[in-house]
């Protein structure tokens, strides 16, 4: 597949956070093995971030593998992580010339080598995008971020902006930061966050379908954005005639 985005960055572009639930089930359903639909997600995930700029978001957050999926059968916790380490390797050229900054956020200490290799690799090499700031969450949970950041905190470090800045250190090597969720999509058809970006979306507005990730395509992403636009976002506060 070949990316093709617009060349220049909106500056006031929105971050959409996606829950990519449902690719077991769709395996199911058509009598394949779970694995055959998270490589069917990941050919999902190639047509989100191919669209993503187009439609106006400069952040992308992807919820790839959490902290909770360890507990799933261990040839299924392996053939995700191999799909992981084998869709990194094969799409760093072409995300460094589309302008896409690619980040992984979680641990990464409990992945194979070969995944760690694949994920820093790939985000030095298109540590210059400025098309569209990728962020994949792997072996990530919300709380457990949360809780590293607090015992970062030294005493009286109390502010929001220390306590961001100590968070994004507990999700990254260099602790960039990025801006808070305006749009979090969960398909599959579950109605819950699972742990993520408990911090971040704390204002998003949040979008449950019930197509399953693996059929997701870029049109997906456009209605969730046309859905998005229509809502009133107010922040606790009142709408000002």
């Amino acid at each position: 597949m070949i990316y093709n985005f617009e060349s220049q960055r909106q500056a006031s572009g929105l971050h959409v956070a996606c829950v990519m639930d449902g690719n077991g089930r769709w395996a199911t359903r058509r009598g394949l093995p779970r694995p055959a639909g998270h490589r069917a997600g990941a050919e999902a995930v190639r047509r989100v971030v191919e669209a993503a700029p187009a439609l106006g978001v400069t952040t992308l957050t992807l919820y790839a593998f959490a902290q909770a999926n360890w507990t799933r059968p261990a040839p299924e916790v392996s053939a995700i992580l191999t799909l992981l380490g084998t869709t990194l390797r094969a799409e760093t050229v072409r995300l460094k010339r589309a302008g896409v900054r690619l980040q992984v956020i979680g641990r990464r200490d409990r992945l194979p080598g070969a995944v760690r290799t694949a994920l820093c690799r790939a985000e030095w090499e298109t540590r210059a995008g400025t098309c569209l700031h990728l962020r994949v969450a792997v072996d990530y949970s919300s709380r457990w971020a949360l809780r590293e950041a607090a015992g970062r905190l030294g005493p009286g470090a109390s502010t929001e902006a220390t306590f961001e800045a100590a968070l994004a250190a507990s999700l990254h090597p260099d602790g960039s930061p990025a801006p808070p969720v305006d749009l979090l999509v969960r398909t599959g058809g579950e109605h819950r966050l699972s742990d993520f970006l408990l911090w971040e979306a704390a204002h998003a507005e949040l979008l449950f379908l019930d197509v399953a990730w693996p059929d997701v395509t870029g049109a997906t992403l456009a209605a969730a954005l046309d859905d998005f636009h229509q809502r009133e976002r107010r922040f606790g506060g009142l709408v000002t005639a």
